[in-house]
């Protein structure tokens, strides 16, 4: 698992709301997004988020590490369940970025997620981040999942650097990372809260034009 999808709730003891400057016209915001559907290699398929997922919720909320680094409830409940996937919802509506829910081609049973976060795209950064449920995991999902968000942000959206925020203990996630073309760029101390402390990350980054993704090569728009 890698980098957490970011929260759009407020931060606690913040509101949302105008600019101190509310008499200047608001800036056009982003535009919404439209999640596709896409083949990531012959066993799975990446989708926009449904109702229908709210098992893949509750397995999610039980396992011990997922809902440190997302806002999957835990302890579950359906109506926050539900409220987990209308975020998802929201996020492509708002421009935040493109949440898929990783499914199973032969039973269709949801595993997973993956984002690709474009909070910083005008500074020519995206991120992604992705989880699997337990019974998902060494049977080469995050792999297929993860070279396929990143190849469609590369040669289709023409992103010009897509980053990953790894744990250092994780080193099946690395070792997937580098194996997709990702390059460990350093380590960010105390870079992020993950429960009730704050944890190192590991930074790797891909730049469009750095290689072949998916045996093709790259090029920058």
């Amino acid at each position: 698992m890698a980098a957490p999808e970011p929260d759009p709730r407020p931060a606690p003891g913040t509101t949302p709301g105008p600019a101190p400057d509310s008499s200047a016209d608001p800036a056009p915001g982003p535009e919404p997004l439209t999640v596709p559907s896409m083949s990531a290699g012959p066993d799975f398929v990446l989708r926009p988020w449904e109702m229908s997922d709210l098992p893949l919720v509750r397995e999610a909320s039980l396992d011990p590490y997922i809902p440190l680094i997302t806002t999957i409830p835990a302890p579950y409940s359906e109506a926050a369940a539900e409220a987990f996937v209308r975020r998802q919802w929201e996020r492509a509506a708002t421009g935040a970025g493109y949440p898929f829910a990783i499914v199973r081609s032969r039973d269709r049973r949801p595993v997973g997620a993956i984002g690709l976060w474009l909070r910083e795209l005008p500074e020519g950064r995206a991120s992604l981040g992705y989880w699997l449920t337990d019974t998902a995991r060494g049977q080469g999902v995050a792999r297929a999942a993860l070279r396929t968000v990143t190849g469609w942000a590369l040669r289709d959206l023409g992103v010009p650097r897509l980053q990953l925020y790894i744990e250092p203990w994780n080193t099946a996630s690395a070792r997937i990372a580098e194996d997709i073309g990702f390059r460990r760029e350093g380590l960010l101390r105390g870079w992020q809260q993950v429960g009730d402390e704050r944890r190192d990350m590991a930074v790797y980054a891909l730049l469009n034009g750095d290689g072949p993704v998916d045996g093709r090569v790259v090029t920058a728009r």
